[in-house]
């Protein structure tokens, strides 16, 4: 028997339920109910709420847990696959444990049976695109890649249908992290700052959620860290295995790095070898050399080196990430939804050459946003602002000491139709506008790719 069938037949006398429905949820129960297990669905969406889907889980054999008292269902239990939106330490969750009832996660569990090699990449920002990255050079080397977790597709549905020889890519949250026992085979943590910090309790859980990609480790694993961010490169204590590191401002003594003339070079300590330019990267930005720089400390060796300059040729970016939306009478407009934190927002800034129409605001992670306070007010002109941050934000650019509304002008909407309607007005030709938020997007829409599509949509419908 495989790990995954040993498994679901340790299962089958189990109560299981499972907390939330959505992306990284629907398609395990539907694998659960289908093997004939004991599935109770619990969310706190009321049943009209819910509509089809809801009807859908009973027609095959679920029970449903919903409205305020949705977490009830819970503690009648033995087994409960958490969502990574729900907090680990949350109080119900903590109290099921202490009933000796088994809180686990989807990605916990594939961890626990995946038959292949696993690549795990983690980080404040830049994991996305990172993740994609190695997906997309190991496909072109010839690989059955699964590319997962936090990326928006669960593994374990299809468990049963991967191979020893293929490759699993997962992109890891805090969130994920912070239950995790076991640590992929190699792994990339791309950079820490201060992030969802009106979930966890402090900066040192935040941190401590994302060494939990390399704290289980073996002497046989490859990790890479980024040498260039200093709580990333303190981690280097806690790695057992292989360490290779990337930079793009010094040399390093294993791993990669940008060389004076552009070349994203790798070293193994006595030998360098030039990779691939910088200028044959299709995607903006240095982050972006950062990213490519990771994918090739991850998988330098695996696979041919020229494998990673036809991904850079061709790999056009993510949705979200600096995504080209459109261009409409000279103007030209980019989807930058995934910019949650004032780190993402400066990179993104940094990636044009000249000041931008920037749309920002969102719902508040408890983050300081005097840190791109400066950046703000070289690199944007205007500055459309909504949602629950607008107020901080705002506060936040104009305390900088070389604040000048002439250079930079603020502009408050309610709605993201009216946030486009102002920067098309304020546009001329030549210009960019950008949907930066620099906050979470759960004030106005589920999450950033509802509000990315949104943004879309409307800069889309334009005349």
């Amino acid at each position: 028997m495989t790990k995954a069938e040993q498994f679901f037949e340790s299962i089958k006398n189990k109560k299981i339920a499972f907390i939330g429905t959505g992306v990284s949820h629907n398609d395990l129960i539907e694998m659960f109910l289908g093997k004939g297990l004991d599935v109770t669905v619990c969310d706190k969406k009321s049943r009209e709420a819910m509509g089809e889907l809801a009807d859908r889980f009973e027609a095959k054999g679920a029970k449903l847990s919903l409205g305020e008292k949705y977490l009830d269902a819970i503690y009648s239990s033995d087994i409960v696959f958490r969502t990574p939106g729900m907090y680990f330490n949350a109080p119900e969750l903590r109290k099921a444990m202490d009933m000796g009832i088994v809180v686990t996660s989807e990605m916990e569990v594939f961890f626990d049976l995946c038959p292949c090699k696993i690549y795990g990449i983690t980080g404040t920002d830049g994991k996305t695109t990172t993740t994609t990255i190695i997906s997309e050079v190991l496909a072109g080397s010839g690989k059955t890649v699964h590319k997962g977790g936090n990326i928006g597709r669960a593994l374990l549905p299809i468990i049963e249908t991967i191979k020893p020889e293929d490759a699993a890519v997962v992109e890891l949250s805090s969130f994920q992290l912070i239950s995790m026992r076991r640590s992929p085979d190699t792994a990339a943590i791309t950079n820490i700052y201060p992030d969802h910090l009106n979930v966890h309790r402090s900066m040192a859980e935040y941190i401590d959620a994302k060494k939990n990609l390399i704290a289980h480790q073996n002497a046989f694993s490859r990790t890479v860290l980024n040498l260039d961010n200093e709580e990333t490169n303190k981690l280097s204590k806690a790695v057992r295995g292989d360490l290779y590191k990337f930079s793009v401002k010094n040399k390093v003594e294993r791993g990669s790095f940008l060389d004076s003339e552009g070349w994203l070079c790798f070293t193994d300590g006595k030998n360098t070898e030039r990779i691939l330019h910088k200028d044959t990267i299709k995607i903006p930005g240095m982050h972006n050399v950062e990213n490519y720089l990771t994918a090739i400390s991850v998988l330098h060796g695996e696979v041919p080196n020229e494998a990673f300059a036809e991904t850079a040729e061709k790999f056009g970016g993510v949705e979200h990430r600096i995504e080209f939306v459109r261009e409409l009478d000279g103007v030209k407009y980019y989807n930058d939804s995934i910019a949650t934190s004032p780190v993402s927002v400066m990179a993104g800034l940094n990636s044009f050459d000249r000041k931008l129409i920037v749309i920002a605001g969102g719902s508040d992670k408890q983050l300081d946003y005097n840190t791109m306070s400066q950046a703000i007010n070289e690199h944007v002109k205007i500055l459309i602002l909504l949602g629950a941050t607008a107020d901080k934000i705002e506060a936040a650019v104009k305390g900088y000491s070389g604040y000048s509304a002439g250079e930079c002008r603020i502009i408050r909407v309610k709605t993201m139709e009216e946030a486009v309607e102002t920067a098309r007005k304020c546009a001329g030709n030549g210009d960019i506008v950008t949907l930066s938020p620099a906050s979470a997007s759960f004030d106005m829409y589920k999450n950033f790719e509802e509000r990315g599509r949104h943004f879309k949509s409307i800069v889309n419908d334009l005349k």
